[in-house]
């Protein structure tokens, strides 16, 4: 263990983190993502939720400032669920950057996972919980 570092932040997950260079994406989905199909590099945090593995990463992780830092999986056109979700990673986010989330459509959300450098499977319950974000610079 190591001070200064969610528990919930896994030896894999920080590995990752470290790895991922300016501009490098990761995904953190819902337990509905197909993400082992998917990924290039699959870290599984299982029992736990999104927003809580999200707040955990960004305490570490800078979200880029030069182009758009965060994506959200869109729903399907016709699809009347509830995404509640959403406000709570714009709130999320919104403490570590001033853009606001963009929606990529379903098959584009997932095209664009498969470009990702790692995807942290959660074990979230949330529908349309999807959310991929971009490394930006360390700046102190």
């Amino acid at each position: 263990m190591l001070k200064g570092i969610d528990k919930i932040i896994s030896p894999d997950l920080l590995k990752i983190m470290m790895e991922m260079g300016h501009g490098d994406e990761i995904v953190i989905s819902d337990g509905n993502f197909p993400a082992a199909s998917i990924a290039q590099r699959l870290v599984r945090l299982d029992g736990h939720n999104a927003p809580e593995v999200i707040e955990a990463m960004l305490k570490l992780l800078p979200l880029d400032t030069y182009a758009q830092p965060v994506y959200l999986m869109a729903k399907v056109p016709g699809d009347d669920v509830e995404t509640p979700i959403w406000d709570t990673y714009a709130e999320i986010t919104g403490k570590y950057t001033d853009a606001k989330p963009e929606f990529l459509e379903r098959y584009e959300f997932y095209e664009r996972a498969k470009q990702a450098y790692a995807v942290v499977y959660t074990g979230e319950s949330a529908l349309y919980a999807n959310v991929i974000l971009k490394k930006g610079v360390v700046t102190d």
